[in-house]
């Protein structure tokens, strides 16, 4: 696959109906490039290796990164409470606002509601801003009890970055990352990133996205654009220095996931590890407005791979290249997305039943001819950006489900689990949600 990469990559995104897809990878310490596709359907762009595309939720193992230097730095550590770093920190919970840390914001065990998406404007101050907005953020779960994706978390995490630094963390992130890495195709602002061939986002129907990009306030979270090349250096430089005194301790399982179907088995310090074909293999994907990107890296081997999208079954894609590709250089064996099994499994499903709920999510599990319906509703603010959508889901074992909207080539797979104190939990899209009814 490697040596007719160019042509593969096209073959797979007209499979997958993405518009435009660009990818890096570096093995054997030589570095290749590919892209196909356009980077808007609109204004038919042909995508290129240096496009940059919005690289979402990778960056979050960015902003990790730049906290471990302060920790290297001896400014804190990851047990430093964050209320130590930011005073005036306030959440809903008042004890969770004594004693979260730093090590619960970046490993998704903060239990903080994390899909606050604020727009508080383009000032410099929009992350203190969003983070004093957070005073009113309510518990989906206890601290530390597990592990739900948190995206407030990584804002607070970066507006740790601009209160020891007493910059923005855009400006923190280009001088202790892009510079010294000397990533010239690496930003984080649309004025910058209109310098460059820029990818847009396409959303249902392969339609352009309506908006380009998120909220600056977001920007800890999943704002950094970036051309595949440099994201492979961010990664190559967690396994060869130039960043950390000591990479590894990033790779430190601090959780394990309840679904471990979705991304991998654990949450590390910003990455997500997982094992294949008995290699350690540490990672992150992100997802913006119609955009999404993985990176993977293999410490093992020293193969580091980036593909970046815009559009269209996106996931199916980039796990379709990771499949192919680790498989030729490795010989590794990226595991398959969880289906349902060749033999059905009998279930008792009624126990199941109920309503699941967090801010911004509504999930109603009902029992139809024995089987399980699972209804997902947006509210809050997001409800406006999704409509409601049914998935009728299988029986993998007595926990693990999987269901498949419509027309999507891939299954989504979810548990149903108990915290120690025995509190019903559902965990899908990597986020725990509590049943309440």
């Amino acid at each position: 696959m490697a040596g007719s990469m160019g042509q593969r990559l096209a073959e797979l995104i007209e499979k997958y109906e993405v518009p435009g897809a660009a990818l890096a990878y570096l093995h054997n310490g030589e570095l290749h490039e590919f892209a196909a596709g356009v980077l808007n359907v609109d204004t038919g762009v042909e995508a290129t290796p240096d496009s940059l595309f919005q690289i979402g939720s990778v960056s979050k193992v960015w902003t990790a990164t730049l906290l471990m230097q302060q920790v290297e730095r001896g400014r804190l550590t990851l047990d430093t409470p964050v209320a130590d770093l930011l005073p005036g920190f306030r959440v809903a919970d008042a004890e969770v606002t004594k004693t979260v840390t730093v090590r619960h914001l970046l490993s998704h065990t903060s239990g903080i509601d994390g899909d606050l998406f604020l727009d508080t404007g383009r000032g410099d101050d929009c992350i203190q801003k969003y983070v004093e907005a957070c005073a009113d953020l309510a518990q989906n779960h206890p601290l530390g009890a597990t592990q739900s994706y948190c995206n407030s978390g990584f804002v607070i995490a970066g507006r740790i970055l601009e209160v020891l630094e007493g910059k923005t963390w855009d400006e923190v992130l280009r001088e202790n990352i892009c510079e010294p890495l000397g990533l010239t195709h690496t930003w984080t602002l649309p004025e910058d990133v209109l310098r460059f061939r820029a990818a847009h986002g396409h959303v249902e129907d392969g339609k352009a996205a309506p908006v380009w990009g998120l909220m600056r306030s977001c920007g800890p979270a999943g704002l950094i654009c970036a051309r595949p090349r440099d994201v492979v250096a961010f990664g190559r430089a967690h396994l060869e220095g130039g960043l950390l005194d000591d990479p590894r301790a990033m790779w430190e399982p601090q959780v394990d996931i309840p679904n471990p179907h979705t991304l991998g088995r654990q949450w590390g310090i910003g990455w997500i590890l997982d094992e294949w074909s008995g290699h350690r293999v540490i990672s992150h994907g992100g997802n913006t407005i119609g955009q999404h990107a993985m990176l993977w890296v293999v410490p093992d081997t020293g193969t580091v791979v980036c593909v970046t999208t815009n559009g269209g079954h996106s996931g199916a894609l980039t796990h379709a290249v990771a499949t192919e590709l680790f498989a030729e250089l490795d010989g590794l064996a990226v595991p398959p997305v969880l289906g349902p099994p060749e033999t059905p499994v009998q279930v008792d499903v009624e126990r199941y039943a109920g309503v699941y709920e967090r801010v911004g999510a509504r999930m109603t599990a009902s029992v139809h001819d024995g089987a399980l319906r699972l209804r997902v509703e947006a509210t809050g603010a997001l409800a406006a950006l999704q409509e409601p959508f049914d998935l009728d889901l299988v029986a993998v074992d007595d926990v693990t489900f999987v269901g498949r909207r419509e027309g999507d080539p891939d299954w989504v797979s979810g548990v149903f689990y108990q915290l120690d104190d025995g509190s019903p939990y559902f965990h899908l899209g990597v986020r725990a949600t509590p049943k309440i009814a």
